[in-house]
């Protein structure tokens, strides 16, 4: 009897252990066929990660999506085409949960569409360069002009157009993916071959963490950003003029017609620029400021007020509707804040809804645009030997 009783148990531990096994390998590794639940309530959970396919590129690229999750209701999509944040849903101040962030559902879209660069992955150079062109050590590079006479965000085939390789990463208290894309000598005019990283962290205390790292192996520049957009209403819901904003800057670079910074750093006091006391965003975008009026509405760089070393408060955004808070920290000097003006109603977003003028906003962190033309800003210049190494934080919470 005893040996019997001795062998079930072993047995029995044996499919216990094997079973916990499964579980622990389909919640960190894939399992692809678990359905998502549909509902809008916050009903807790586990830390996770899941993925599923979602299509393939026009050349026949397998593109994949993560869903991350933790125990506190947070969910984040990412899919491996541009590194896009797809979708992401937190709880409101009664626990509803939606996906406070613009995009498609569909990898087609993201392909043909994604002009507004939905959630994406922005490089080489995140934001303008002026006139296509820089010069590095005596040399000029000339880029592809796909903004006016401008450079924007890399150029037409920059890295919100590549397919990124994913690994799963994660901690005790997070979870997260780690994309890599290496950028050949001369992509997109750009010189030097790009080897980058950018790891999405999701953790327990509602926290979404990038981290952006990239080396050369010859003197290039580099300034990379992530371009979601938000609406803590909800995706789809309208517009964001009741968003009440804060950011932690005392000054702005003004720019000229075609978008490009003027070189000056102007004093936001006095003017529709400044939010350093909390302030609707559409207080004043009707304004007849002449940088309002070239912009039609925001398109500007802040230039933060930074602390020596480490991550700085950027900003926060509170919508009164559903309680939800957003705050930024960024080791960057800069954010571009753009309240969504080319929005023209000829996209639908996930939620079947079309986006129209300020439906979304977005808080790119980021070094300055035109920056490799600018001596006074901060440099953009990596070369070989050094690391490209900045981190932002979105922090979720909710407020009474």
């Amino acid at each position: 009897m005893n040996r019997i009783s001795a062998a079930r148990r072993g047995i029995l531990a044996t499919v216990l252990l094997t079973s916990m096994a499964l579980v622990t390998s389909m919640t960190l590794a894939g399992a692809a066929g678990a359905p998502e639940s549909n509902s809008n309530g916050c009903t807790g959970g586990q830390l996770g990660i899941t993925k599923r396919p979602f299509g393939a590129t026009p050349d026949g690229t397998a593109v994949d999506v993560y869903r991350l999750t933790n125990s506190h209701c947070m969910r984040v999509k990412i899919i491996t085409y541009g590194g896009i944040v797809q979708s992401l849903k937190i709880p409101d101040r009664d626990g509803r949960l939606r996906n406070v962030v613009l995009g498609f559902d569909n990898l087609q879209d993201y392909v043909v569409n994604n002009s507004p660069y939905f959630g994406a992955i922005i490089g080489r150079y995140a934001n303008r360069i002026a006139d296509g062109q820089f010069t590095l050590d005596g040399v000029t590079y000339e880029l592809p002009k796909n903004n006016g006479p401008n450079t924007l965000h890399g150029g037409p085939m920059g890295f919100h157009t590549k397919v990124w390789r994913a690994r799963v990463v994660g901690g005790q208290d997070s979870v997260g993916l780690k994309l890599r894309y290496t950028s050949p000598d001369g992509e997109e005019g750009f010189p030097g071959r790009l080897e980058t990283a950018v790891k999405y962290l999701l953790t327990e205390d509602n926290t979404l963490r990038i981290r952006y790292r990239a080396t050369t192996d010859e003197p290039t520049v580099v300034n990379l950003t992530n371009h979601s957009y938000f609406n803590l209403s909800g995706e789809g819901s309208g517009a964001i003029y009741d968003h009440v904003l804060e950011l932690n800057a005392d000054a702005y670079t003004p720019v000229d017609p075609t978008l490009i910074p003027t070189g000056e750093i102007a004093p936001v006091a006095g003017t529709p620029f400044d939010f350093r006391s909390p302030t609707s965003i559409g207080a004043r975008i009707r304004s007849n400021h002449p940088q309002i009026a070239v912009g039609r509405g925001y398109d500007h760089n802040y230039v933060l007020n930074q602390p020596p070393s480490g991550l700085g408060h950027a900003a926060s955004v509170f919508d009164p509707h559903s309680g939800r808070v957003l705050e930024i920290l960024t080791t960057e000097p800069g954010v571009q804040f753009y309240s969504g003006n080319f929005l023209d109603g000829t996209l639908i977003g996930t939620s079947g809804r079309f986006y129209r003028q300020s439906d979304g906003f977005a808080l790119e962190t980021q070094h300055y645009p035109d920056s490799p033309n600018q001596p006074s800003f901060p440099s953009t210049v990596l070369r070989p030997g050094e690391e490209y190494d900045t981190t932002t934080v979105f922090r979720f919470s909710v407020r009474g």
